[in-house]
């Protein structure tokens, strides 16, 4: 059987995926710059690539999300 995770534990963890999620939303950010970029400069090539990298980083929100509401029905 699972020992429960204190306050103080969750607590940080949950400011540990918040970061984290900060830094994958600020690297979509960057991404989309990037990729408007290019593409208003003529270069088409780079946006199905940019799109999988965003669909990649959503993915991880998405799993973190959930890591997260699993968590706190656990406890």
């Amino acid at each position: 059987m699972k020992s429960p995770v204190s306050r103080e534990k969750r607590t940080t963890i949950v400011y540990g995926i918040l970061c984290i999620v900060i830094l994958i939303v600020m690297m979509q950010l960057w991404l989309l710059t990037a990729t408007m970029n290019a593409y208003l400069g003529g270069d088409n090539a780079v946006i199905w690539p940019a799109a999988g990298a965003s669909l990649i980083c959503l993915a991880l929100n998405v799993g973190l999300l959930w890591n997260l509401r699993k968590m706190e029905r656990s406890s």
